[in-house]
């Protein structure tokens, strides 16, 4: 097969006094063989020094800021490589190693990247294109590393052509997990996803919604602000706003945008909390700046600097406020820091770095522990030539282990035991200590399958090739005078929760929620947002919920509507209360009342009924139409009386059908023989023949009381069978239910009432024309009164009762009901018991008698004489009348006839003077 040759240039990275390279090998950093060669890309310097013109060549620039926390990486590599070398894992073959610095430049992790590529045994490391890679053997079987994301992201692309597995201890971009665009990446530490997702619930859990961020303006950054976005707008998180510093130290706007960054965090007063998602040195730039103009914030750490010691050593960093950050979980690194201890025994000749180190302590020695690290970070590697000169090494040991972040040296150890089981695996059947043993797509395969114990915990990779370790949450906290990066909780990613040790722990959760950074005011519960014009949710008023609407928490968007019909909530309410139920209850100071007044009423139809009993044969009560009417009326009367019981108490589908029927048909029952009465006294006293002759035809007392209630029987029945009364719930009062008996049909109410009224108005006609009768016997003008009273109550009733609601509107209907009841009962009944207890001497037949005959005396010279024929209920006053009759000589055809002096105008005639006398002795025979 046909290819093409790469060769590696040799870049100047080196720190021998010449800083040039003979060889592509002076381009390693540190380097050990092996049976199997892993390679390594850290960031050990932290920026290249480029020149301030365009570069004319392609070379690479030497690297300045020594990086501990990575040469600690690099360290940690190194440790893990050495104790599986000593251990059976392997059983005999050894793992070999060749560390770059990529001096946090893509560009230069892609020259590593491509001597990775190069074929092994290669004398001029030189890279073959070829259309298949499966039997090609490259330089080295897997990566460890890179340091940053972005880094990560554009190796990952090109070790990806020969699928050479990558297993990253600190890239966390999400983008990362997508095995499409970057197949041969895995990482030992979660995806940016956890950690965004944890800095969101953290924020969302102390109250904050008003948040500023700033990033690098790297793919890392890019990234990591994306994810962050999309959880903060999921959890109603605004970002007030967003700041991108540049990438890299060296340029020239770096500072610039700093200032800026900074003027925005001052300016911006109810922004109380910051997420940072930079490197360290980008940190420590912004953070002595942020110093000087004293700044006081909540800060959120990302990973990559939440544990970084350099930063917490900057002076007065106290004044900046509270920092809390995110961790990887780690492990037991004391074999580690023992390892480190026993640092400076090995030779630096294969290990350029641990050499800077040891030249950047001698240089350094002299200052303090911050103004040490500064020192470190500050040597380029040009001046460090020129300063080392005639100085004594100096090691300290000290210094390193005060460095360590414990979580990147755990899960740099995990990326190279993982490589190693992987490893392992491909080992069980093969001579491996051969190069060409296995290719490194092979391994990757091994690589997804790896389950790694360590301290009785397992540790995997998932599908997306990531590894699901937890999150400690980091508290910065001044303890003695000096800021110390201690652990406050455990973040469950998973889970989605928060574990604290104990309580003291859980308090330093609970004070950072004492800090306020909302772009308006919590909403109480009983309140609800109200946004206004600024185009972040988060801004808002709190306004009150309305009636009947309800929160139960802080800040709702919205106000919950109270379940059903049955609940109302006041104005700013939190919870929603039980409607009262109202109706009109037999305890009801009015319902007493008025139930005293029906039972009065049953009192006097009941003594009513035993005066007339009592008085059965005297003139007045048999003059009253007999016993049969009188107690058909006084039933009447109870049953009307008794029907407002049903208006009171709970309704109920009974009371509701059976109060307005047994109301209608008892009323109507009254009225019809009230109006037998009415026709019968004006047929008794009517000298109109004509008059007479009407009367006598319609007069049929039996059957026009049954019909009469019959068709009032008839309509309540086909009102209760198509349209019946029912218990109805009225809402229309906020906070109570009226329970209450809808009608039905008002159609069918009012035909029922409206029936009653015309019975009573055709009996007040009849009772009007006879109100000239006798005046002890003027039933006629007490049962048009009763009329009239009726007549009032009703036609006040419909304006009141359509107007009224509530729990009295049953009793406005039994007032009414009381009102006609006694109105007819009074007017029908007392004035005949008044004369019963009171009158007993006008209670008798001759003063009877006399009565008649002085009515028909003055009567009979102003009308015609008539002849009225009487039926079974007026024998009565026929025999109260026989025995004056009787003595009269002058009966003329069964008729008597006295005398009255005086001429009578008859119908435009005449009569003679004893014409009058002649008419008086007919009606009191026909009485």
């Amino acid at each position: 097969m046909a290819f093409v040759s790469f060769l590696i240039p040799c870049f100047v990275i080196g720190t021998d006094m010449a800083f040039s390279c003979q060889n592509a090998d002076d381009f390693v950093g540190a380097s050990s063989p092996g049976d199997i060669v892993i390679g390594g890309l850290f960031a050990v310097h932290s920026e290249m020094l480029h020149s301030k013109e365009n570069p004319i060549k392609p070379v690479i620039q030497n690297c300045a800021g020594f990086e501990i926390q990575v040469f600690l990486q690099t360290l940690a590599m190194i440790y893990a490589i050495e104790t599986i070398n000593n251990s059976t894992l392997l059983s005999g073959v050894t793992l070999g190693y060749e560390i770059y610095d990529t001096c946090a430049e893509v560009t230069k992790a892609m020259a590593s990247a491509l001597r990775f590529l190069s074929k092994f045994n290669s004398s001029e490391d030189a890279v073959e294109f070829k259309c298949n890679y499966s039997d090609y053997t490259p330089r080295i079987k897997a990566v460890t590393g890179a340091s940053y994301s972005e880094v990560s992201m554009a190796v990952s692309r090109l070790l990806a052509l020969q699928l050479i597995p990558q297993v990253s201890p600190a890239s966390s971009a999400e983008i990362l997990s997508d095995k499409i665009r970057f197949p041969s990446f895995f990482r030992t530490i979660p995806s940016d996803f956890h950690q965004t997702r944890a800095m969101t619930r953290l924020i969302c859990e102390s109250g904050w919604n008003w948040i500023g961020v700033i990033a690098t303006d790297d793919d890392n950054g890019r990234f990591a602000l994306e994810s962050f976005g999309v959880q903060a707008m999921a959890n109603n998180v605004c970002i007030a706003f967003k700041e991108m510093l540049p990438a890299y130290l060296s340029d020239g706007t770096f500072h610039t945008k700093v200032d800026h960054a900074v003027e925005k965090i001052v300016k911006e007063t109810r922004v109380n909390v910051i997420v940072v998602f930079m490197r360290q040195f980008h940190v420590l730039k912004l953070f002595k700046k942020a110093i000087e103009r004293n700044v006081n914030k909540i800060w959120i750490a990302s990973d990559n600097w939440s544990a970084a010691v350099k930063i917490s050593t900057i002076p007065n960093i106290r004044q900046l406020g509270t920092i809390v950050g995110f961790g990887f979980k780690s492990g037991d690194i004391s074999s580690f820091q023992e390892f480190l201890r026993n640092l400076n025994e090995k030779p630096t000749e294969n290990n350029k770095f641990l050499h800077e180190y040891i030249m950047l302590s001698s240089v350094c020695a002299h200052l303090e522990y911050h103004d040490f690290q500064t020192c470190i970070s500050n040597q380029s590697q040009d001046d460090l030539l020129e300063n080392t000169e005639n100085k004594y090494q100096v090691w300290r040991d000290d210094f390193l282990n005060a460095n360590i972040e414990p979580g990147f040296i755990q899960s740099t150890i995990l990326a190279v035991y993982a490589i190693a089981h992987a490893i392992k695996g491909q080992c069980k059947d093969r001579n491996c200590k051969k190069p060409s043993a296995f290719a490194p797509w092979e391994l990757l395969e091994e690589l997804k399958k790896v389950v790694i114990i360590d301290d009785d915990k397992e540790f995997k990779f998932d599908s997306n090739g990531d590894m699901s370790t937890s999150y400690n949450v980091l508290l910065w906290k001044e303890i003695d005078g000096h800021m110390e990066i201690t652990t406050m909780a455990e973040y469950d990613a998973e889970k989605g929760g928060f574990i604290f040790e104990d309580e003291e722990k859980k308090k330093d959760f609970l004070d950072l929620k004492k800090v306020q950074s909302t772009c308006s005011q919590h909403c109480r519960p009983g309140q609800m947002k109200k946004v206004t014009e600024s185009p972040h949710t988060c801004c808002y008023e709190c306004v009150y919920c309305p009636e009947n609407h309800y929160s139960n928490q802080t800040d709702m968007d919205y106000c919950y509507r109270c379940n059903n019909k049955t609940y109302w909530a006041p104005i700013n309410s939190t919870i929603c209360y039980r409607k009262t139920i109202y109706f009109l209850a037999w305890t009801d100071w009015f319902a007493v009342f008025l139930l005293l007044l029906s039972a009065f009423g049953v009192v006097l139809v009941l003594s009513i009924f035993v005066i007339f009993t009592k008085n059965l044969n005297t003139p007045v009560v048999k003059a009253s139409g007999g016993l049969t009417v009188c107690y058909t009326i006084l039933f009447s009367h109870f049953l009307i009386f008794l029907s407002t019981v049903f208006f009171i108490d709970v309704p109920t589908d009974f009371k509701c059908k059976t109060r307005q029927a047994l109301f209608g048909i008892s009323f109507t029952l009254c009225i019809s023989c009230i109006l037998i009465k009415s026709l019968k006294i004006l047929l008794a006293f009517s000298f109109d023949p004509k008059l007479q002759n009407f009367l006598k035809c319609m007069y049929k007392p039996i059957p026009t009381v049954v019909v009469c209630t019959g068709i009032q029987v008839i309509i309540c029945t086909f009102w209760l069978i198509f349209r019946t009364p029912f218990v109805n719930q009225n809402f229309s009062i906020p906070k109570a239910i009226i329970l209450e008996c809808n009608e039905g049909s008002i159609v069918a109410f009012g035909i029922m009432l409206g029936y009653i009224a015309a019975l009573a108005f055709i009996c007040f006609i009849f009772a009007f024309k006879g109100r000239k009768l006798p005046e002890n016997y003027n039933e006629a003008k007490f049962i048009t009164f009763g009329m009239l009273i009726y007549f009032i109550a009703w036609i006040v009733f419909i304006p009141v009762y359509a107007t009224t609601f509530g729990k009295y509107l049953p009793a406005v209907e039994i007032i009414v009901v009381l009102i006609s009841n006694y109105g007819i009962l009074c007017c029908t009944f007392l004035p005949k018991c008044y004369i019963i207890i009171y009158k007993q001497e006008t209670n008798t037949k001759s003063a009877f008698r006399k009565m008649v005959y002085t009515y028909s005396s003055k009567s009979a010279g102003s009308v015609a004489v008539s002849q009225v024929s009487l039926d079974s209920q007026s024998s009565s006053i026929r025999a109260t009348m026989s025995d004056s009759c009787k003595t009269e000589k002058n009966s003329v055809n069964g008729n008597c006839h006295f005398q009255v002096p005086g001429q009578t105008l008859i119908k435009g005639k005449v009569l003679p003077k004893n014409a009058t006398r002649t008419v008086a002795r007919k009606r009191v025979s026909s009485i």
